[in-house]
């Protein structure tokens, strides 16, 4: 197989990053430095390194559902020393879970981590509109004619968003805020923060809800769980990827 597709596979990241990856000299195949795309590795014969350190194709993906507690940060470590989500998962912390998507410090909700690197790829592709449902408590009373922003698409600075689900789902006349629920397919960085203060209407507390389908449920924040392989078969689906069940450890 394409080497930087052995890379994805062995959890060890995106197809994308395992292309920068070798653009950047840092992979080697029986000892020799591979810069150029398109090598192929038998999988059964050839060595692979990265950063000198020997690749293995993973026997088992791991497909692991978080629920990311507020003033955590979506990274492996952070230099300043502050909670990551890989904090919450130290039973796994010398593996290479990516995870599919940030949520920023202050937000909470489902985030999901596989190994299989191809997988998490593609549920980030705009391509296949995975879907991201959030729960905004906003400043102010939103009138539902301003909701009309968010189902049209909206210019953020020099980026066109794409149309999103829009409802109101409780005012709080007395506070004077409102609950809303978005439903996004896109994950351009601060989203749905900058769609809410595009209508006047910052966003005061969030939460993603829903990932893919997958709901938080009664999962209680900083806990997480494994996927089943009926649900970790529905992502494979979605993006039109063959699920690699006789490797599975759901």
């Amino acid at each position: 197989m394409r080497l930087q597709k052995y890379l994805s596979m062995a959890g060890l990241a995106s197809r994308r990053e395992a292309e920068k990856m070798i653009r950047e000299g840092r992979v080697k195949v029986n000892g020799e430095t591979v810069t150029a795309m398109g090598i192929k590795v038998n999988t059964r014969e050839d060595t692979v390194a990265v950063d000198n350190r020997r690749v293995r194709m993973k026997t088992a993906y791991r497909y692991i559902l978080l629920h990311k507690p507020a003033g955590c940060l979506t990274t492996r470590r952070d230099p300043f020393g502050r909670p990551t989500v890989f904090d919450l998962l130290p039973v796994y912390s010398d593996q290479h879970l990516l995870y599919v998507g940030r949520l920023d410090f202050d937000t909470e909700g489902i985030l999901f981590m596989t190994s299989d690197g191809e997988l998490a790829s593609r549920l980030m592709h705009p391509r296949y509109q995975v879907e991201k449902t959030y729960l905004a408590l906003t400043q102010g009373i939103v009138p539902a004619k301003k909701l009309k922003s968010f189902r049209e698409g909206m210019i953020l600075g020099k980026e066109k968003i794409a149309p999103a689900r829009a409802a109101i789902r409780r005012v709080n006349q007395e506070e004077k805020t409102t609950w809303l629920t978005l439903t996004v397919h896109e994950g351009k960085k601060r989203q749905i923060k900058r769609m809410c203060q595009q209508i006047g209407h910052p966003v005061l507390y969030l939460k993603r809800i829903s990932f893919a389908g997958l709901g938080v449920g009664s999962l209680p924040p900083g806990s997480y769980r494994h996927l089943s392989q009926a649900e970790a078969q529905r992502l494979y689906d979605k993006v039109n990827l063959t699920a690699p069940f006789s490797q599975n450890s759901s």
